[in-house]
């Protein structure tokens, strides 16, 4: 109402529970620690609006924008390896 813009924000290496909120950091499982994994969720969050959860089941989400925590040793070459599969899977990477 305000003419506020707002982009819906995704975590490629975290888990999300069936009500789509994250996974708490003390449960197992919480924090993807594959690469490959977390790439290839990002990829289908993105192109197709969902994600398995933890109990396996599929959950709509909204991914305007892509959380990667930029503390670790190898931050960059992983945003660098998400935005090739993206790109690679036919996906504009835009500033909003």
């Amino acid at each position: 109402d305000l003419g506020l813009k707002a982009a819906s924000e995704v975590f490629a290496d975290r888990a999300y529970e069936e009500d789509g909120t994250l996974v708490n950091r003390r449960k197992e499982g919480a924090v993807i620690k594959d690469e490959n994994e977390a790439i290839a969720r990002v990829i289908r969050m993105v192109t197709e609006g969902k994600v398995t959860a933890n109990d396996g089941t599929d959950i709509a989400i909204q991914a305007d924008s892509v959380c990667v925590h930029g503390d670790g040793p190898k931050a960059l070459a992983f945003v660098e390896k998400i935005g090739a599969a993206l790109q690679a899977a036919g996906v504009e990477l835009k500033a909003f």
